[in-house]
């Protein structure tokens, strides 16, 4: 039986995270672990919506030493929680919002976790780091089924941490140097899961327990932060930042992952905050699993031992943490046995007259045009009453027009691809990391479907 530690970090007096403007060490850490261990609810499954990424962190570890199992759906919607109710009916939440209206048994984190000195009366102090058996069930992680209902993928302790170690040696996290990883991502999220809380405990990394989103907010967090900082976004979040030109403190790198990063702006973050980035590629069912140095090249590298194998004319990821094949959904061109490129996403692949391009590709040139704040194109479902299918697009650009925008996607794209109609809209339904569901993309085209739009 192989273990694995809880947390990679050597000394119980180093830091493991940041709150508030204050270290938090190891030893504060183990102590409030082994209390809500203690504290927990008799469930097995446990949905963990703490706010506080440092909350999340001590839950999800004293899930671990309980042997209980986290669950992160992709939302908390009503339904969403009968579904889970429905998959685990013992899951209770875990929450550190008085106002938390989560239709489950709700379990309060402590509110003083500072104060966990005066133990619980049935509370075990934690005198070493715990060792988890790597084939205990950590996490189950749900996808949006093609019924509606969500599907489950089995995260094991071993595999989580072969994950995320992988994902150090790929970054070249240098273990001289202490780093505070600071996320505008939620730690539920599987990237914020694996990049903000896993990469951060299993690197012997601190963590910052902030989750900023408008940029004073990432500015005042990078200021209460000592040492050398990561910072993990999208490029929603990046963009954002950089539209408001606020000086920042020097980074140590930033990571980008969510959603297809545009090679315009990845030359901007890096002059602006003078600074590497490097973006991500993974999905829920396969975890992260390879990078680029996003201005360097369009190649993605594979993590180590993690390869592609051809089958069922796609691509499976199989190999390093992935404990079964999984079938991608990208259109894969490798190039050698770790490298590769991105075409885009196969339910992207759009075919118009003859021409074939993907909507990854449309989105790119759309959002590099000067002005564009945001834009997605989008194809609908059925066949208008001519039977030729038409792509229209969304777009934030207040200072632009319909012409303008249309003159410039005529030099980048081919005419048959150009959006009919174009709407113009105040911002796009994207989620909390940045990605911008179908379903919410195509009910903002419905609302704003009106005469004064461009064809």
């Amino acid at each position: 039986m192989q273990k694995l530690p809880l947390i990679a970090h050597s000394a119980f007096d180093t830091t493991i995270a940041w709150r508030k403007g204050t270290p938090v060490l190891v030893e504060q850490f183990l102590t409030d672990v082994a209390y809500l261990a203690a504290a927990l609810p008799a469930g097995k499954h446990v949905l963990n919506v703490c706010r506080d990424r440092y909350h999340f962190a001590v839950g999800f570890a004293a899930a671990m030493v309980s042997n209980k199992v986290s669950l992160l759906p992709p939302t908390h919607t009503p339904e969403m929680v009968q579904q889970l109710q429905a998959f685990a009916a013992d899951v209770f939440c875990l929450h550190d919002n008085k106002e938390c209206d989560i239709a489950l048994p709700k379990f309060s984190f402590p509110v003083t976790p500072e104060n966990t000195s005066k133990p619980h009366a049935s509370q075990t102090p934690l005198s070493e780091i715990p060792l988890i058996d790597t084939r205990q069930l950590a996490a189950i992680v749900f996808t949006s089924g093609s019924t509606g209902t969500p599907l489950p993928h089995k995260k094991s302790w071993g595999s989580l941490v072969r994950n995320v170690q992988a994902q150090a040696e790929q970054l070249g996290l240098d273990t001289d140097t202490d780093y505070t990883i600071l996320g505008t991502i939620p730690p539920q999220h599987m990237y914020g899961f694996e990049s903000t809380v896993l990469l951060a405990l299993q690197s012997g990394n601190a963590l910052s327990n902030e989750q900023p989103f408008y940029p004073a907010d990432i500015a005042g967090a990078l200021t209460d932060i000592a040492g050398e900082v990561i910072l993990v976004s999208t490029p929603l979040h990046l963009r954002l930042l950089l539209d408001a030109e606020i000086e920042l403190p020097k980074l140590a790198m930033v990571l980008s992952a969510t959603a297809p990063l545009s090679n315009a702006l990845a030359h901007k973050v890096e002059a602006s905050l003078k600074t590497s980035l490097i973006e991500i590629y993974g999905s829920t069912e396969t975890g992260q699993i390879a990078t680029r140095h996003t201005t360097k090249t369009e190649e993605w590298r594979l993590f180590p031992n993690v390869r592609l194998i051809a089958r069922d004319a796609r691509f499976w990821a199989d190999g390093g943490h992935i404990e079964v094949a999984v079938p991608l959904n990208d259109v894969i061109e490798p190039l050698d046995h770790e490298r590769f490129l991105l075409q885009g996403r196969m339910q992207d692949i759009i075919n118009i007259a003859g021409k074939r391009s993907s909507l990854a590709n449309l989105n790119h040139h759309l959002n590099s045009i000067s002005g564009v704040i945001d834009g997605a194109f989008f194809m609908p479902d059925e066949l208008s009453h001519d039977h030729v299918t038409r792509l229209c697009a969304c777009v934030v650009a207040p200072k632009l027009t319909a012409a303008q925008i249309l003159n410039e996607l005529r030099i980048r794209i081919d005419p048959v691809f150009l959006p009919r109609p174009l709407l113009f809209v105040e911002s796009l339904p994207r989620n909390s990391t940045g990605k911008l569901p179908r379903n919410a993309l195509q009910k903002l085209i419905s609302q704003h479907m009106r005469p004064n739009v461009a064809e």
